[in-house]
C-alpha cells in the first residue's frame, strides 16, 4: 500500500482525468457536464486541431461545431472558472485552473499497485471543499434571430423606440416597421411590447410564418386563427362560435369579436403586433381582404371609442405588392417606421461591448465596407472576434468563402435564388455592375426583403460588398 503523490503534469496534460475533474466540478456548481461532442471538441482542442478538422473527425458540419458547440462549451467553461475561455487561451486557462484551484484540494485514496504491471497515476476520488461559486462570467452567445429584452449586444435605436413607445399610448394608433429580413424589427418589436407591458396594457403577438398554407389560403380560417390565437394569449376564453356567423361574412363576425367580446371584456389597452405580415403577400386573394380590415379596425377609433383601446403593430420586410385602393390599405396611415443599416458609430459602440479594442475607427469602417451595416452580420463578425478564432485581417480575406464565418448565410441565400432562377437572373444583373439597375416590381420586392438589395425609388443596387464578392464567384 502507498500513497499515490500528485503529478501535476500528468493531470493536466491527461484529458481523461481533466474530464473527469471538470464534470465533477461542475456537477458541484450544479452546471451541465460535458456531452460527447463537447469532449470530441476538447479533444481537438487539446491536439491543436482546427474546427474543420474536429468536424471532419466525426462527420460533423464545420458550422455546427463552431457555431453551436463550441460556444456552449466555452460559455459553460467561463462560468465554472470565472474568466473567458476561447479556443485559443481555452488549455492554457484549464491547465492554470487545474494548477491553481484545483489541486491544492485533492485527496488520494490508497490503491494497491503491481510493480509488474506499468501504471500511470489516476485520481481516485477528487475531494472538493466548500467554496464560495465563481464570480459569474457571461460570454455572448452566438447571433441568431432577435435579441432578447436583457441583452447587452442590442443596440438601442434612439431616434426611432421612444417614437414608437409614444405612439402606442395614442389611442387606435397604427405603426408600421419595415426592413429587410435580419435587420432587427422582431428584436424592436419585442422591446415596443415590453414597454407596453410596463404600462400595464395587454399585449398579443402574432407571427403569421406560424400560419399554415392551408389557413392562409382560406380567409374565413384566417381570421379564426387570429382571434382564437388573441384568446389564448390574453388568456380568455374562446367564444369564436357564439360570434361567428355566416350570414354576415367574416370580416364583420371578426370585427364584432373583437369590439364586443375581446376590448369589451379587457377594458384595458391592448397593443396587438402583427409580425411578418409580408407572408400574407404570398396570398393574394386572402391579402385583398384582411388588409382592408386592418385599416377598417384604424378607422373605427375615430367614431366608436371602445376601438382606441386597440393600437395595432404591422411588421413586415417587403413593399406590399397587393393591388389595393388608397381608401382601404394600412400601408399608407399610422406612424411608418424603416429600419436601416448600422451606422459606424453603432458598430464602434457594438465592439466595444464584445471587448474588442477598436479605437480609431478604422475596423468598424473595413467592417462596414464589407457587409454595409447589415446588423446580423455585423453581430456574427463582432461574436467571431470575441472568440478570438480570427482577426479582422482572416475574416475579411475569408467572409465570401465557403469556409468563412458566412458561410451558411450566404449558402441559404444561393439555395433559395436557385430555386427561382427569374429572381437569380435579375440579382445576377446587379451583381454584375456597380450602376443602379431597375427591376420589375416582383422581384425587387422579394430581393429587397431577402435583404439582398437596397432599392432608391425604382432602382436597386446591391446592399453589401460581401454579396458581390460571392455570387461573383458563383
Amino acid at each position: 500500500m502507498m500513497n499515490l503523490p500528485l503529478n501535476l503534469s500528468t493531470v493536466a496534460m491527461d484529458l481523461d482525468s481533466l474530464i473527469e475533474i471538470l464534470n465533477r466540478k461542475l456537477v458541484v456548481s450544479q452546471i451541465r457536464c460535458l456531452n460527447a461532442t463537447e469532449i470530441l471538441l476538447l479533444q481537438g482542442i487539446w491536439q491543436y486541431k482546427t474546427y474543420i478538422e474536429i468536424a471532419q473527425q466525426e462527420d460533423y458540419s464545420t458550422n455546427y461545431i463552431s457555431n453551436v458547440v463550441a460556444p456552449g462549451l466555452c460559455r459553460r467553461l467561463s462560468d465554472l472558472i470565472g474568466k473567458r475561455v476561447t479556443k485559443r487561451n481555452c488549455r492554457a486557462i484549464l491547465e492554470n485552473y487545474i494548477a491553481t484551484e484545483i489541486e491544492p484540494h485533492l485527496s488520494w485514496q490508497k490503491e494497491e499497485i503491481d510493480p509488474s504491471i506499468p501504471h500511470t497515476p489516476r485520481l481516485i476520488s477528487p475531494i472538493f471543499p466548500q467554496e464560495e461559486p465563481a464570480k459569474e462570467h457571461k460570454s455572448p452567445p452566438y447571433p441568431n434571430g432577435s435579441l432578447p429584452i436583457d441583452s447587452p449586444y442590442y443596440i438601442r435605436l434612439d431616434e426611432i423606440e421612444p417614437q414608437v413607445c409614444e405612439q402606442i399610448t395614442q389611442p387606435g394608433a397604427l405603426v408600421r416597421i419595415k426592413a429587410p429580413q435580419e435587420m432587427g424589427k422582431t428584436s424592436l418589436l419585442l422591446r415596443i411590447l415590453h414597454y407596453a407591458k410596463e404600462q400595464k396594457y395587454h399585449t398579443v403577438h402574432l407571427n403569421l410564418q406560424q400560419t399554415d398554407r392551408g389557413t392562409l389560403n382560406d380567409f374565413n380560417l384566417f381570421l379564426r386563427w387570429i382571434c382564437a390565437n388573441i384568446s389564448r394569449q390574453l388568456k380568455i376564453e374562446s367564444k369564436i362560435a357564439d360570434y361567428w356567423d355566416d350570414d354576415i361574412g367574416s370580416s364583420v363576425s371578426c370585427l364584432l369579436y373583437m369590439q364586443d367580446y375581446i376590448l369589451d371584456r379587457i377594458k384595458a389597452p391592448l397593443v396587438l403586433a402583427f409580425d411578418e405580415v409580408n407572408r400574407i403577400f404570398e396570398h393574394p386573394q386572402v391579402a385583398q381582404d384582411f388588409l382592408p380590415l386592418l385599416r377598417s379596425w384604424f378607422e373605427e377609433a375615430k367614431k366608436v371609442r371602445i376601438w382606441q383601446n386597440l393600437r395595432t403593430i404591422v411588421v413586415h420586410s417587403t413593399e406590399v405588392y397587393v393591388p389595393l385602393k388608397l381608401n382601404q390599405s394600412p400601408f399608407n396611415v399610422g406612424l411608418p417606421v424603416h429600419l436601416s443599416s448600422f451606422s459606424l458609430e453603432q458598430i464602434q459602440e457594438l465592439a466595444r461591448r464584445y471587448e474588442l479594442n477598436w479605437t480609431d475607427g478604422t475596423e468598424a469602417k473595413q467592417l462596414r465596407a464589407l457587409v454595409g451595416g447589415h446588423p446580423a452580420l455585423v453581430q456574427v463578425a463582432l461574436y467571431n472576434l470575441h472568440q478570438d478564432e480570427l482577426t479582422l485581417t482572416q475574416l475579411l480575406k475569408t467572409a465570401a468563402t465557403t469556409t468563412g464565418i458566412y458561410a451558411h448565410h450566404l449558402q441559404r441565400h444561393w439555395a433559395n435564388l436557385q430555386a427561382e432562377p427569374k429572381l437569380a437572373r435579375a440579382f445576377q444583373e446587379i451583381v454584375s455592375t456597380e450602376k443602379p439597375v431597375e427591376l420589375e416590381p416582383n422581384s425587387s420586392h422579394k430581393l429587397y426583403s431577402m435583404g439582398l438589395i437596397k432599392l432608391d425609388e425604382n432602382k436597386a443596387t446591391l446592399s453589401c460588398e460581401l454579396y458581390r464578392q460571392y455570387f461573383q464567384k458563383s
